[in-house]
């Protein structure tokens, strides 16, 4: 019986340090940034040699803060508004038994950095801050892509991006860099599926900012933005 234990070999930066507003997928918000850093066993330009030829890769890392103590075969996806259950395996769920996800993300570039060694600065993150990274592998497009996949259950549901309402004298309150960032990020109503109160103000961490917003019907409006 094979029960290998499994280590990080690298941690990822991003903006998010916590889940709430995070992409539900990778490549949706191709302007969201991420810096992996190598843990210092890992950190040999030699493992590296030759990633520089492909665009795309995929992560291979570990959920965190999931609340977890046992697996369940059947998860709640909150794309579905909470309610339905399907199987775990026929979702991305990340109340999983070995609490693992996968991510295709673009390979911005790679650099070498005076105290930590080689890293890669990635985009289309779905990644909080601090996750830990257990594998690192080229995408490959002749066999990683599949233009006539069926997408399940999954092709039921409404993938409508909001219309964002963000004042000027708002945006300027954050830096410029990070503006696409955001409005791509409320563009696909960071809220659980569940929630549908039009009064609400809802609010997560970005980038060292609280931002505020409410939803009502397809507009989507900030509503404050303050620095930590």
């Amino acid at each position: 019986m094979d029960n290998r234990t499994i280590e990080p070999i690298a941690r990822i930066h991003t903006d998010f340090p916590e889940k709430f507003g995070i992409p539900r997928q990778s490549g949706i918000v191709e302007a969201l940034k991420g810096v992996i850093v190598f843990e210092p066993k890992y950190r040999n330009p030699d493992s590296l040699r030759g990633l520089e030829g492909f665009s795309h890769i995929w992560l291979i890392w570990g959920f965190i803060n999931t609340n977890r103590d046992k697996w369940s075969p059947m998860v709640k996806p909150p794309r579905l508004g909470g309610n339905t259950r399907k199987g775990v395996f026929a979702t991305r769920s990340p109340n999983r038994p070995n609490g693992l996800g996968l991510s295709s993300v673009k390979l911005d570039k790679i650099e070498e950095h005076m105290k930590y060694g080689p890293i890669l600065h990635v985009s289309g993150i779905d990644l909080m801050d601090q996750t830990s990274i257990y594998d690192i592998k080229p995408y490959i497009s002749y066999s990683d892509s599949h233009p006539e996949a069926v997408d399940g259950f999954v092709e039921e549901v409404n993938n409508i991006k909001l219309q964002v309402e963000f004042s000027d004298e708002l945006k300027s309150m954050i830096p410029k860099e990070h503006h696409q960032a955001l409005i791509g990020v409320l563009e696909q109503d960071p809220r659980p599926s569940y929630h549908h109160d039009p009064d609400r103000i809802y609010g997560f961490y970005f980038a060292g900012y609280n931002v505020r917003f409410q939803v009502q019907g397809k507009k989507i409006r900030v509503y404050d933005i303050n620095k930590l």
